[in-house]
């Protein structure tokens, strides 16, 4: 079974930067060449699709709430999924997972994934205003 372990956040102040790193156990996986989305929890809400990356078709989204403070990477090298996340705002305070549980991946609908999504191991991120 592949687990997905998500990596690197921590508490920063307003405006602050955090790069989340995405990595796999288990059996080898090339995590780089699926389909890999990166999801958030806050405290009582549901999970939002944050940004997804199909590097083999090209693709590459964003949920508006974070475009152009966000980033979504890979390194096949070290076969790691980041997210860069500059800017930062307490809205975005959130528990965050990284997932290849996707139903689809698309640059004009986002991120499709059923109720039921599979999240490993979630790193916790808080902006402290």
């Amino acid at each position: 079974e592949v687990q997905l372990q998500a990596s690197g956040g921590g508490s920063v102040d307003i405006g602050g930067s955090l790069r989340l790193s995405c990595t796999t156990s288990g059996y080898a996986f090339a995590l780089v060449d699926d389909a890999i989305g990166w999801f958030r929890q806050a405290p009582g809400k549901a999970v939002e699709g944050v940004a997804c990356l199909a590097r083999s078709d090209g693709i590459v989204y964003y949920v508006q709430q974070v475009k152009g403070r966000f980033t979504i990477s890979s390194d096949a090298a070290k076969n790691t999924v980041y997210l860069q996340m500059n800017g930062l705002r307490p809205d975005d305070t959130a528990d965050y997972y990284c997932s290849t549980d996707l139903l689809f991946c698309s640059s004009e609908f986002g991120i499709g994934f059923r109720r039921d999504l599979s999240l490993g191991q979630g790193t916790q991120v808080t902006v402290s205003s």
